[in-house]
This record gives structure tokens, C-alpha cells and sequence, in this order.
């Protein structure tokens, strides 16, 4: 049986792997793959009546953009190798889409679905305290956002909990992201990280050489498509992929289960049968696969696998069972190095997740600019477009004699709202990212995959930073 390999040994294994690509100096590597910060905390909380400690961890795994940014996790499986290697993930992934920050992470030892709202308040609020007592969060400090296992509703928290100590803060909103609309929250932060996701597969499908060597058609209209998770990044990437692409799900895995129906699935017909029945094993017309055999969702045929859940889950023992020609990485780190290599030997394309799941912090990157700018995306010019625009159609009309229909009107004059912005944004963001790393492949012959590709394009970017700001001696 393969020895067992650690998340933070994957992510370490693919800088090693990428590092000799970027010809960088062997002190700089280091300082750019080590972690450069790790607040590990206790902190005692009362629930039911009783005192229970609990156990949590903040990483910042790089300085040289500041603040650092990244997500709090609600797990029972939260450890300092876990969160030092999000942490570094989400440096590299920062560097790879251009946005200004430093990678961090933070985690709470927790199963939140055993507690209660008004305690999971009580948790919440006493990690910010800590953060705040040492220095490990705001809004040009350390900027935290949703995970696994929190959301808009923590963030909240959060977020109040943050101007309670700094009331004089008149930026005190920029100390999180993914906070809810009506409390300085962005629009389409919700669905970023699955629209991300989207994004990137389409820009993949896109490329003529690729899609030629996976022996695939170009573009990502009628290519087949795996989902392994259901949560929000799973869910946004599946309903995204169909209605917009023109894909076809063919097979979705959840924990109690899997589902194939090679014909296709309505994915939103899924959720809601999901959200009825608590299950999608119930779902009519569809191939059963119980709990115990539902990893056999990574083994399904199709063109396309997207595994949303939590990392490691493509591994030596199963990549050579793997049946899909891309494998989309919406989660972090579901693929292991060993995994990898096995799959690269066979020609299978990863888009890899430093890459792919970019979205939701690029949307927490607006929603931070938002906060600090205080206003909303669209106000200044939405209505001026539209004035403008409503001008040139009456100008058409006038001129040619003939009247455009009012649906038409409407679509043509329509100003950018904030949702459409950030849409834009995130779509320029993750199409700009890909033709980055693509370049760095392509142009590389000893490059032999995008996931080296990401990592070295990663590196150098990062290594750029810290000449340029001479925080390199």
C-alpha cells in the first residue's frame, strides 16, 4: 500500500518540482516556499453550561504583499500542516491572477454542525478577539474570508466583532470578505469560486493544441462533466457549467452517495431534490452507487472531473482508474503529487488548483476595494451608460425609420450594475491567469504540465515583489 502523503508535502513536492524552472537563486526559493508566520491558539468557550476549549490556527505564508488574505475553515480536521499549506496555496494563487495580497489561512477545530448558531456566535467571536489580540487580522494587515464550514454569516461576526475593538476604523469593513451584501458585502461573492471554476475550464477548452492532443473538440459546449461535491463551489461550477456552457453532467458524488445517468442530469432539478430529500440517491432515473462506493465517481468516463470536495482524493492508488481527459481542480489540493504523476504518465490535463479555484479571491479582492473605497461598483456610471446608450438606439431608429422591439431595447441599454461588474472582472481576471500559465507551459519545453506551469509562474511573480520592494538582501 503507497505510503500516505500529507497535503503540505503535495504542495511542497510541486514547488520542488516547478522551483528549477523559475532559475532563481536556492535562498530565495526558500524564503518564498517556507511559511512565515503560524499563531496557534486554546481558547475556552462555554456551551451548554460547560467550558470546552477550543483548538484554531491563523498562517501567513508570505509578506510580500500585504495584507495577507485567505480563509477560515470550520473542521474537525483543521491542523497546522492543513492550514500552513492553504496558506501557501493561496500565495501562489494570488501571484498567478494578480491580486495584491500575501496567502494566509486560519482554521477552528471544530464539527459546526454539532453546535448551535448562538454558540458558533460565541466561537466566532472569541477567534476574532484572539486574532485581534495578536495582530493577525485588518484590513491592511490580515483580511479573512469564508471555507469550508463558515460563510457569510461568520464573516458578519467577524466583522462586528472587529469594529467593537477599532470603532475609530473608518475601514474597519475591509477586515473580512464574503460578509453578506447588506453589511458591505460584494455582489456574486457567493458564487466566485464555482464561476472561477467555470471560467478556467472554458479558456482550457479554448485552446486549439490542447484540445487536439486530448483528442476533444474545441470550446466547452456539449463536452461531458463530472462533479465530486454538491457544496457551494461544486453546486455554482455544476449550475454555471450547464446553464452557460452547454455542458452535460453525467455524474455527481456527495457523501452519502453517487449518481450516473450518461444521458445527463438536470443539476438544478438535483439540488432541489437534494434540499427536499436530503439526498441525491433518491433521484429518479439515474445509476446508484452507495456511500461506501462513492469515490467510484472519480472512475465515471466523461471529458471532463471537477472534484469540489477536500483534498487528496485522487491519489496513487486510484489516478490509474481515472477515466476523464481534464481534471478540473475546484478544490484544494484534491489531487495528490503521487496522484499527479501517474496521471501526467497518462496524459490526463489538470488545470491545477492555484489556477482554477482563483475566483473567490478575486472577488474578495473587490469586495476588499469596495471597502475601502466606499461605494458600490456601478453607481458613478450605470445610469450614464444607459442614457448613453438609450441615445444611440433612438438615433438608429430615427435614422433607419424602423423600431427595435422593447425586449431588444431593454438589453442593448441595460447600464452595468455591480453584479455585472464583478462577473466581468472575475471573467477578464481568470481568462488573463490561464493565458499566463499557458504561456509558461508552452513556451517551456521542460515544463510538462500546468501545474508545474502555475507553480513556476507563481514563483517568479512572487520573487519579483520581493526584489522589487527589497525585502530580498
Amino acid at each position: 500500500m503507497p505510503k500516505e502523503v500529507s497535503f503540505l508535502d503535495s504542495v511542497n513536492r510541486y514547488f520542488d518540482m516547478a522551483a528549477p524552472h523559475t532559475g532563481l537563486d536556492a535562498g530565495l526559493l526558500t524564503q518564498i516556499k517556507i511559511c512565515n508566520s503560524v499563531y496557534q491558539v486554546h481558547f475556552p468557550v462555554k456551551i451548554n453550561g460547560e467550558v470546552k476549549v477550543i483548538e484554531a490556527y491563523r498562517a501567513q505564508h508570505s509578506h510580500h504583499r500585504s495584507p495577507t488574505k485567505g480563509g477560515i475553515r470550520y473542521s474537525n480536521h483543521v491542523s497546522q500542516d492543513e492550514v500552513v499549506a492553504l496558506a501557501t496555496l493561496m500565495s501562489y494563487k494570488c501571484a498567478i491572477v494578480d491580486v495584491p495580497f500575501g496567502g494566509a489561512k486560519g482554521g477552528v477545530k471544530i464539527n459546526p454542525w454539532e453546535y448551535s448558531e448562538k454558540d458558533l456566535e460565541n466561537i466566532t467571536r472569541r477567534y476574532t478577539t484572539e486574532l485581534i489580540k495578536r495582530k493577525f487580522i485588518g484590513p491592511a494587515v490580515d483580511v479573512p474570508a469564508p471555507d469550508y464550514g463558515t460563510g457569510p454569516r461568520e464573516m458578519a461576526w467577524i466583522y462586528d466583532t472587529y469594529r467593537a475593538f477599532h470603532p475609530d476604523d473608518i475601514n474597519a469593513a475591509g477586515c473580512v470578505t464574503g460578509k453578506p451584501v447588506n453589511q458591505n458585502g460584494v455582489r456574486g461573492r457567493t458564487e466566485a469560486t464555482g464561476r472561477g471554476v467555470f471560467y478556467g475550464i472554458r479558456e482550457a477548452c479554448n485552446q486549439p493544441d490542447l484540445m487536439e492532443k486530448l483528442g476533444l473538440t474545441m470550446g466547452i459546449e456539449g463536452k461531458t462533466m463530472v462533479i465530486q461535491g454538491l457544496g457551494n463551489v461544486g453546486s455554482h461550477t455544476a449550475t454555471i457549467s450547464q446553464d452557460e456552457g452547454g455542458v452535460k453532467i453525467i455524474g455527481v458524488s456527495e457523501v452519502e452517495g453517487a449518481i450516473y445517468n450518461k444521458e445527463g442530469i438536470d443539476i438544478h432539478a438535483l439540488l432541489r431534490h437534494r434540499e427536499h430529500h436530503g439526498s441525491i440517491l433518491s433521484f429518479p432515473g439515474v445509476q446508484i452507487y452507495g456511500k461506501e462506493k462513492r469515490r467510484a465517481v472519480m472512475e465515471f468516463e466523461c471529458d471532463i472531473l471537477v472534484p469540489a470536495a477536500l483534498e487528496n482524493q485522487i491519489d496513487a492508488e486510484n489516478a490509474g482508474s481515472v477515466r476523464a481527459k481534464i481534471i478540473a481542480e475546484a478544490a484544494n489540493g484534491p489531487v495528490t503529487a503521487d496522484g499527479a504523476a501517474i496521471l501526467a504518465e497518462r496524459g490526463v490535463v489538470v488545470i491545477p488548483d492555484i489556477y482554477l479555484n482563483a475566483g473567490g479571491v478575486t472577488v474578495s479582492y473587490f469586495e476588499w476595494l469596495k471597502n475601502l473605497s466606499h461605494m458600490r461598483f456601478g453607481r458613478l456610471q450605470k445610469r450614464f451608460d444607459e442614457r448613453v446608450y438609450t441615445n444611440i438606439v433612438k438615433q438608429i431608429e430615427d435614422t433607419t425609420g424602423k423600431k427595435i422591439s422593447q425586449r431588444d431595447k431593454d438589453m442593448i441599454t441595460h447600464g452595468a450594475d455591480e453584479i455585472d461588474l464583478i462577473r466581468s472582472g472575475l471573467e477578464e481576471t481568470m481568462i488573463t491567469g490561464f493565458q499566463g500559465v499557458y504561456a509558461m507551459y508552452t513556451n517551456n519545453d521542460g515544463i510538462k504540465d500546468l501545474r508545474t506551469a502555475a507553480f513556476a509562474l507563481a514563483i517568479s511573480k512572487i520573487s519579483s515583489d520581493y526584489i522589487a520592494l527589497g525585502i530580498w538582501p
